[in-house]
């Protein structure tokens, strides 16, 4: 009976752990623009995983191009940013958000979705940097 109880026990622990952990890695952090810039401001990687030509287009200054198809493979380029803050955007939050989820399933527990993307970060006055 005590063996019981104690299996029961562990089981629960690990059942709980897991439903905690999986929750983690569906459920991507977002942030608005303005707690974003601050951020930028004090040193956090801005991933930005939009297309080449969009980024051409309109970008953050600062903003660091990995599209979201080559995520997985280019991760060494931002392997110094592993344990700090990294905050990503998109065109509108979509995708930033897949590369949260991505991000998190290699190990990077702190990155941060942009609500919006470019387009509220536009939109709210923030700087860009335009194709002319």
């Amino acid at each position: 009976m005590k063996n019981k109880f104690i299996l029961i026990v562990l089981f629960s622990i690990f059942f709980n752990t897991t439903i905690v952990s999986a929750q983690q890695l569906t459920t991507p952090d977002v942030i608005d623009v303005t707690q974003a810039q601050k951020m930028v401001n004090e040193g956090t990687l801005l991933l930005d995983v939009r297309e080449q030509d969009e980024y051409d287009a309109v970008h953050v200054p600062h903003s660091k191009l990995i599209p979201l198809e080559q995520l997985r493979t280019r991760t060494p380029e931002i392997a110094d940013f592993k344990d700090k803050p990294i905050v990503v955007i998109c065109h509108s939050g979509h995708r930033s958000q897949l590369a949260v989820l991505q991000l998190k399933e290699m190990g990077y527990t702190h990155a941060s979705s942009i609500s919006g993307g470019v387009v509220e970060w536009e939109k709210s006055g923030l700087k860009v940097v335009k194709d002319k």
